[in-house]
């Protein structure tokens, strides 16, 4: 049973690890603000659900674990909140979102 749980969790490990990679690039790659928050704001979202299951199937008591999960709510219910109220006050400053003009531009709004 051992053995199982630490494939499993090495796999949500990995997968977190690899969707924060990938957010990451998102950040570098994708024009505009709003793209960009959508990349964070869901990649941090997914990997940090499965990177704090996979901790919890690796804690040692239940104190610990109970922890990760309280973590894990707290999560779930900020990160989207933080890129909607961040996506909200870029939408009242006026920051206009990318478009493509003609030669592959981006024209102001």
């Amino acid at each position: 049973m051992s053995l199982a749980l630490d494939i499993i969790s090495g796999v949500l490990l990995l997968i977190g690890s690899v969707l924060l990679i990938i957010g990451g690039i998102g950040l570098l790659r994708f024009p505009d603000f709003y793209s960009r928050i959508q990349a964070a704001g869901i990649t941090d979202t997914l990997a940090s659900i499965a990177v704090l299951i996979g901790l919890m199937l690796q804690a040692p008591d239940i104190p610990t674990a109970a922890k990760l999960l309280f973590t894990l709510f707290f999560l779930l219910f900020t990160a989207p909140t933080a890129s909607h109220a961040m996506a909200k006050a870029a939408r009242h400053s006026k920051v206009a979102p990318w478009r493509t003009g003609e030669g592959g531009d981006s024209s102001p709004r």
